[in-house]
């Protein structure tokens, strides 16, 4: 049996059926919000982990400025320091790409079960406690999941342009990024920054052309819920750390 089909996809399509079957009359659209709370659930330490190194990196800035202007003639001082101040502070430069990347085999499994899986139920990979309904519709809410629906596309971008605006990492001054030695520092922030076009366009590009309204309503509802996660979970204060110093900043 196939790694992926085994560990993603028939999972996946199982914990669909079962909620489609569950709920009579609810529609594949509560199913697919049903599991989309299930697989946000699992995935809740990864994405708390994440959300809490960015804003962490966003609290850090003026520090990282301190170092910059302090060391600016002397590169190889300033790249230790900030790798101390990252580390002191539990600060990973390049995590708001981890989520993304465990998120992918997801969300092609679910692609695959949207495409293939909606119509007549395929018994033989149903587990033998999921009861077999017989037919799933893919209409629900007046609109057909199975295929591209331009409205959920419109509402996924838009909910993915401010969850990354709202999470995206703060850039230091444009004096500050020109300084020698800056760039290679500014990266993550850099690419987090194009982000909050690049990610809602792709979303709309895709979901507008390609993907079905059920992929739609699943980054709709994660996306909403992750901003619900940043906001619920994060502190109203930040400690950070500089060699011996402790100072503690209130967030603005």
């Amino acid at each position: 049996m196939d790694i992926f089909f085994a560990i993603f996809y028939q999972p996946l399509y199982n914990l669909l059926v079962w909620f489609y079957d569950a709920w009579p009359g609810a529609g594949i659209g509560l199913a697919i919000v049903a599991v989309t709370v299930v697989i946000k659930g699992l995935l809740f330490p990864l994405t708390f982990k994440t959300l809490k190194s960015q804003k962490d990196m966003q609290e850090i800035q003026p520090i990282i400025k301190e170092i910059r202007e302090k060391y600016k003639d002397d590169k190889e001082t300033m790249s230790k320091e900030l790798m101390a101040v990252y580390k002191e502070n539990n600060v990973n430069p390049f995590a708001s790409c981890l989520p993304l990347l465990v998120q992918l085999p997801i969300f092609i499994a679910l692609f695959q079960v949207l495409q293939k899986g909606l119509g007549e139920v395929d018994p033989t990979i149903l587990y033998g406690f999921v009861h077999n309904p017989g037919v799933i519709e893919s209409v629900s809410f007046g609109i057909d999941l199975a295929v591209v629906s331009i409205p959920l596309a419109v509402a996924a971008a838009i909910a993915q342009y401010y969850q990354v605006k709202y999470t995206v990492q703060t850039r230091p001054a444009p004096d500050v990024r020109k300084q020698s030695g800056a760039m290679d520092e500014d990266m993550a922030a850099s690419m987090n920054k194009m982000m909050i076009y690049m990610m809602p366009a792709m979303t709309l590009l895709f979901g507008s052309t390609s993907l079905p309204g059920g992929i739609m309503l699943y980054w709709l509802v994660t996306t909403f819920l992750t901003i619900i996660l940043y906001k619920i979970f994060l502190s109203d204060k930040k400690t950070v750390k500089v060699g011996n110093v402790v100072e503690v900043e209130a967030k603005k």
